[in-house]
């Protein structure tokens, strides 16, 4: 019993290495990404601004996937553009070139970034698994191991992403400026040292319920954060679609002109949020049949439950808002992130702050 407990100890002692080892190469990968911003080509950027200015002025008739080497409008732009329209009427315009501005030196620092972002979340995989390893459960029974497991979740999703070819690098820098932020709340505030559940946590919905909770909110935080910028960016593309108004400053446009465009920001968000949110209602679902076996209802009002359902009703009518006309663009762009808000405090707030049978405080 002692050799089994020495064991467990080393184990979770080897999981708070990774952790922190992990946060170590976090940490470069986010310098990395800001040398890929810092580096990138400004010029290109601007002569894509230019190009912006011209079509939102005039919307280019040519077919989306045209080649705009020569004449009016798009001349500046070097291949192919995607434009994307996600509502009818709105503005027609190509994505930016990358967060690295189209260049090589940019483009290297990018790279850097990317690898050194798949090798910290294979350290922070590995602590995620040996915390699991150190007390032969589910690695969520607590804040920090939530925290923690998120975070791999939300980089995890994201590099997923990137192999499937979608252009998503643009997300690294605030990914993992969230997930340094994450962990070190988490080894420093949320720290709880390994240890079992009370009784009525020791349940096989423990991996099924709080699995698809972890994932439906890091799915949920891409979405928000594309949301976000699509509001950053809706906004400056207005403004160059009025040359009599104020105009955009060099930093918001060597920043936002690289981002995809506001329709395309727009899309993402709507996608990535519409298809984990069938994940979400089987989340509360099996949170349901979770409590009716360990407390004998299903339903109790409890504070945790009160705000899951609060958050579904949010996502539900920022998914209904995009199917209703006059609820599409910076509207519904708002009420997903409201919705958002809801999913955080449900987790930050309830748990810390609230009494409730949910409650991780003091775990």
């Amino acid at each position: 019993m002692n050799l089994a407990a020495a064991a467990n100890e080393t184990m979770a002692h080897n999981s708070n290495l990774l952790v922190y080892g992990a946060m170590a190469v976090y940490t470069l990968a986010f310098l990395a990404h800001m040398a890929e911003w810092v580096f990138g080509s400004r010029s290109k950027v601007g002569r894509t601004a230019a190009a912006l200015t011209v079509q939102a002025k005039a919307p280019a008739t040519a077919s989306a996937g045209a080649t705009a080497k020569g004449g009016a409008g798009t001349a500046v732009l070097e291949r192919p553009k995607v434009v994307t329209r996600s509502v009818a009427g709105s503005r027609d315009v190509p994505d930016g070139p990358g967060a690295a501005g189209g260049t090589e030196k940019g483009d290297l620092y990018g790279r850097i970034a990317i690898s050194l972002t798949v090798l910290a979340w294979a350290l922070h995989v590995g602590g995620v698994i040996t915390r699991a390893l150190s007390v032969q459960r589910a690695p969520w029974g607590n804040m920090y191991e939530f925290s923690t497991t998120f975070a791999a979740v939300a980089v995890g999703v994201y590099l997923l992403l990137l192999v499937l070819k979608k252009n998503v690098r643009w997300i690294g820098l605030p990914l993992i400026t969230t997930v340094l932020l994450d962990l070190g709340l988490a080894v420093s505030v949320l720290y709880t040292a390994s240890d079992q559940l009370v009784p009525a946590l020791h349940s096989y919905w423990l991996w099924i319920h709080v699995s698809c909770a972890i994932i439906s909110g890091a799915v949920l935080y891409l979405g928000a954060v594309s949301t976000l910028l699509f509001l950053f960016r809706d906004r400056h593309e207005a403004k160059l679609a009025d040359p009599a108004g104020k105009q955009p400053g060099a930093f918001a446009t060597s920043v936002l002109e690289r981002l995809p465009s506001a329709a395309s920001l727009d899309k993402f968000a709507y996608r990535i949020n519409a298809t984990v949110f069938p994940l979400w209602t089987f989340t509360i679902i099996a949170g349901a049949i979770w409590a009716e076996a360990a407390w004998g209802r299903y339903w109790g009002w409890d504070p945790k439950e009160v705000w899951s359902f609060i958050t579904w009703v949010a996502y539900a009518g920022y998914l209904h808002a995009r199917a209703t006309a006059g609820w599409k663009g910076r509207k519904a762009a708002w009420l997903g992130l409201i919705a958002f808000a809801c999913y955080l405090f449900n987790y930050y707030g309830v748990n810390i702050f609230v009494t409730g049978l949910h409650s991780y405080a003091g775990v």
